[in-house]
């Protein structure tokens, strides 16, 4: 981060918090972040309601986009939605919806403590605690994710559909595919098997969209935050109960729920907050959809390497899991 950017940065920390001064003293950027950007920064300011040294997360956009993330006011939004729901989110500080200060939109939260990188979490017990409690607190977050509906004006940006929800997100894989220059037969095939199994209307409820290992923070003690509402939108709140469980998530050969422990724990906990039963068997489906979001985004996040847009091995390796992806999903609609 040079000296303008930081100057600007300061500037705007310092009229939003009606501080008398703002100086940023340390300035990280943060690993991860393949569709946006993070920035962490301590800022001791001085005056105003947040004169003390905070800890903070700039985020904005990474030099391409996947197609149907959220701009960074649409994302702000969400967030706060979500805080305000107590849903354990970073803080939603302040938004600037103009590219005068940094050059892009970008807003600004609280940093909460822990680490997010999935292998870690997965694979070493110190990160956690507990992994049954730790499922559970996770499956009661996502419930409380689910409170907030529709109609929601503040929301207003999110699509709203007739019909059932995996039919709405079969038209827009499909969309993608039809269009793309490379055919992919087994995803063809997975998506008409997922019409010919679409589950009715339900509950329309605020989905994630990326609620898995590797988005949310944990310390030694537990959970301190949910991350990444880029992707969130209306949908079936069993899709965010699959995504959390599909195999392409798990990060390696632990626990199915979230390559961390057992379904159960999850369940009980979602159920404990919704006061609903989950319908185990229908998890399955939004699975196999899951595989099927996560291939079409493979693909999405290869071409920004391949277009010249952003150069990066990791988007390269990244088009690479998808004969995996299209693997499992040949064998998990084989198998129902």
């Amino acid at each position: 981060m040079n000296d303008s950017l930081r100057s600007a940065l300061e500037g705007f920390i310092r009229r939003q918090a009606g501080a008398d001064r703002v100086s940023i003293t340390d300035v990280k950027l943060l690993a991860g972040g393949s569709i946006q950007e993070n920035w962490m920064i301590r800022a001791d300011v001085d005056g105003g309601d947040h004169a003390s040294q905070l800890d903070l997360v700039v985020r904005t956009d990474a030099p391409s986009g996947v197609q149907g993330s959220h701009s960074r006011v649409e994302e702000f939004a969400l967030l706060k939605a979500a805080f305000d729901a107590g849903v354990t989110v970073p803080e939603p500080l302040w938004l600037c919806r103009v590219p005068d200060v940094i050059g892009r939109q970008f807003f600004i939260m609280r940093r909460v403590a822990g680490i997010a990188a999935a292998h870690l979490v997965v694979k070493d017990g110190r990160y956690g605690g507990d992994r049954a409690r730790l499922l559970e607190r996770l499956g009661m977050e996502l419930a409380r994710i689910h409170t907030i509906r529709p109609p929601r004006a503040d929301l207003g940006f999110l699509a709203e559909f007739d019909g059932p929800p995996a039919l709405h997100a079969i038209r827009r894989l499909r969309a993608f595919l039809d269009t793309h220059h490379t055919p992919h037969p087994a995803l063809e095939w997975g998506l008409r098997w997922l019409e010919r199994h679409a589950p009715p209307r339900g509950d329309i409820v605020l989905c994630h969209r990326d609620f898995r290992t590797g988005n949310y923070m944990v310390d030694e003690r537990g959970l301190t935050g949910i991350l990444d509402w880029e992707f969130s939108g209306w949908g079936d709140p069993l899709e965010d109960v699959g995504w959390f469980c599909a195999k392409c998530w798990r990060f390696g050969p632990g626990g199915e729920a979230g390559g961390i422990g057992a379904r159960e724990d999850f369940y009980c906990g979602y159920e404990s907050v919704s006061g609903r039963r989950l319908d185990r068997a229908q998890v399955h489906y939004w699975e196999v959809m899951a595989h099927l979001n996560w291939a079409v985004i493979a693909i999405q996040q290869a071409e920004r390497h391949l277009s010249g847009e952003e150069t990066s091995l990791m988007l390269a390796l990244t088009g690479h899991i998808v004969p995996e992806l299209e693997y499992e999903v040949l064998a998990m609609t084989e198998a129902a």
